[in-house]
C-alpha cells in the first residue's frame, strides 16, 4: 500500500522508552505520537503554539479524544502518523488521526479529537482569532 491519504502525515521512530518490558509500544504512547503529528500540521500551518498564545492570547486544547487499537507497533518500527482536518468551527476543529507501521502501512490506531480554542488569560473559551481561523480553512 501507497503512503496513506491524509492532510498530514509525520513520522516517528518507535524506542525503547515507547515500549513495555515485551517491546511493544505501551498504549498511551500512541496519543503522545498522535499529539506530536497534530503540533506538527498546526507548524506546518504556520501556526506555533507558543506564538498563539504570546502573540494572539489563545491556547488550544484537546477537550475529545478517542482512540481504536487494531495491531500493536514493536520496538524500531517506523510509524506514519495522520492527521486530517474534519471540521471547522468558530472555536474548534476536530480531526481523525491513524498510526501507519511503515513501510508495509499496516494500520495501527484509529483515533478522533477535538480541540478548543481559549482565552490564556482565564482559560474561557472563545473564538479563533484571524490568524487561525485562516490556517485552519478548508
Amino acid at each position: 500500500m501507497a503512503e496513506p491519504d491524509a492532510d498530514f502525515v509525520w513520522r516517528v521512530r518507535v524506542y525503547w522508552e515507547d515500549t513495555d518490558a515485551g517491546g511493544v509500544v505501551y498504549y498511551a504512547n500512541y496519543l503522545k505520537f498522535m499529539e506530536r503529528a497534530r503540533t506538527e500540521w498546526l507548524r506546518s500551518r504556520g501556526l506555533i503554539q507558543s506564538r498563539l498564545e504570546a502573540e494572539q492570547g489563545v491556547v488550544m486544547v484537546m477537550r475529545d479524544i478517542s482512540a481504536r487499537y487494531v495491531t500493536p507497533a514493536r520496538l524500531d518500527d517506523e510509524l506514519a502518523v495522520t492527521v486530517t482536518l474534519e471540521k471547522t468551527g468558530g472555536a474548534s476543529f476536530e480531526v481523525s488521526q491513524q498510526i501507519w507501521r511503515v513501510p508495509d502501512y499496516t494500520l495501527l490506531v484509529e483515533g478522533r479529537g477535538s480541540a478548543a480554542c481559549l482565552n490564556a488569560s482565564n482559560w474561557r473559551p472563545c473564538r479563533f482569532p484571524p490568524v487561525l481561523r485562516d490556517a485552519l480553512a478548508c
